[in-house]
């Protein structure tokens, strides 16, 4: 497996923030987020081969409660499914995150879906058609919710971004508005600061749940945090 990083921190996004997590940030990725904060897992991807082995190990060797298996898109990793059982035989618990494109019979116990809106278009010509093509796959997310504890977590640009969810949410009627997690686009402390109070009033109004991103926070855009 191409392994951009492994670090333990705590997690920053959603129901489980603060805990302590050992994080397995795969590289590679099928989208081109223009606002990627891990551009050196699909803009410029880059890594080191690690053995199914190797990684059991090194979450045995963790004190962390928690693997959050990230990217990048783990869920195109071949070997994804053998590690989510070796994590959950060492008594991890297992959180995927993932843009809900591809779909593997992994065990886990959280599965962090976070659909890419239409802001996540990039300029590049290159990649704006494929990522545009590839980046709502509703069959996987209606697979996806029927197997696993799910959340869904919009990154929010702008305050119109909140309507698209919202039409996102008529098209995936299983979907219930207490899962839907709304999370700022934000690389910097103070871009979080900015964009937090109005995307806390606007996911209160419609029944939404609000995560900032606390990693950032506590120690900015950086690294192995």
């Amino acid at each position: 497996m191409q392994i951009a990083e492994i670090f333990e921190s705590i997690q920053g996004e959603g129901p489980w923030a603060g805990t302590q997590s050992l994080f397995i940030r795969t590289s590679g990725c099928n989208l081109r987020c223009w606002f990627c904060d891990t551009p050196y897992t699909s803009w410029k991807p880059e890594g080191t081969a690690w053995s199914l082995d190797q990684l059991a190990r090194r979450v045995a060797e963790c004190s962390a409660p928690d693997v959050v298996l990230t990217g990048g898109e783990p869920m195109l990793v071949p070997d994804l499914v053998a590690l989510t059982k070796k994590c959950h035989e060492l008594g991890r618990r297992v959180t995927i995150e993932t843009a809900g494109t591809v779909d593997q019979p992994v065990e886990c116990d959280l599965m962090a879906i976070s659909p890419k809106l239409s802001n996540s278009v990039p300029d590049d010509p290159q990649w704006r058609d494929r990522h545009e093509q590839a980046r709502f796959r509703p069959e996987v997310i209606r697979t996806l919710l029927s197997r696993y504890r799910c959340i869904l977590k919009f990154v929010i640009d702008r305050p119109e971004d909140v309507e698209e969810v919202i039409r996102w949410m008529s098209e995936i009627p299983e979907a219930e508005p207490d899962i839907v997690w709304l999370m700022p686009q934000a690389r910097t402390r103070e871009q979080l600061s900015e964009k937090s109070d109005w995307l806390r009033r606007l996911a209160r109004r419609h029944g939404f749940n609000y995560s900032s991103r606390l990693h950032i926070e506590m120690f900015g855009n950086v690294r192995g945090t």
